[in-house]
């Protein structure tokens, strides 16, 4: 939970590096929050009869995901310079199907070991922090 308070806390530091535990981690609680939003979604409409839907859209989860836009934005630009790649390849995303696997593959991907042009390796900021 940890690392999903501190990438909402970052929400507007597009420099440095993000290491794939932050990356992943900040994605699976994200994931999680989403579900649990469209399912009281469902529970309001289908229990309660509380019908949500404006224009075709639920309320609850567009919202959450337009507070969440800029952190997903930061932290994936955070994450791709981890690997060495500009913040500007997030925009590989829009070339159907490639760019989704392209961008999949680059946040899996481990980080460039020591320093590069993005700042220092977070795992050993880390690791000089901790002891």
């Amino acid at each position: 939970m940890k690392w999903y308070i501190k990438v909402l806390q970052q929400f507007d530091d597009f420099n440095g590096r993000a290491r794939r535990k932050e990356y992943w981690m900040f994605a699976l609680f994200n994931t999680l929050f989403l579900i649990v939003i469209i399912l009281l979604e469902i529970v309001l409409e289908r229990v309660l009869g509380i019908h949500l839907k404006v224009l075709g859209f639920s309320p609850l989860s567009k919202l959450y995901y337009l507070v969440t836009f800029v952190p997903v934005l930061a932290v994936t630009v955070r994450r791709l310079h981890d690997v060495g790649k500009s913040g500007w390849m997030c925009l590989i995303i829009f070339i159907p199907l490639i760019g989704f696997i392209w961008i999949f593959v680059l946040t899996v991907s481990a980080g460039n070991p020591g320093e590069n042009q993005y700042g220092q390796n977070p795992k050993e900021v880390t690791v000089e922090n901790e002891e």
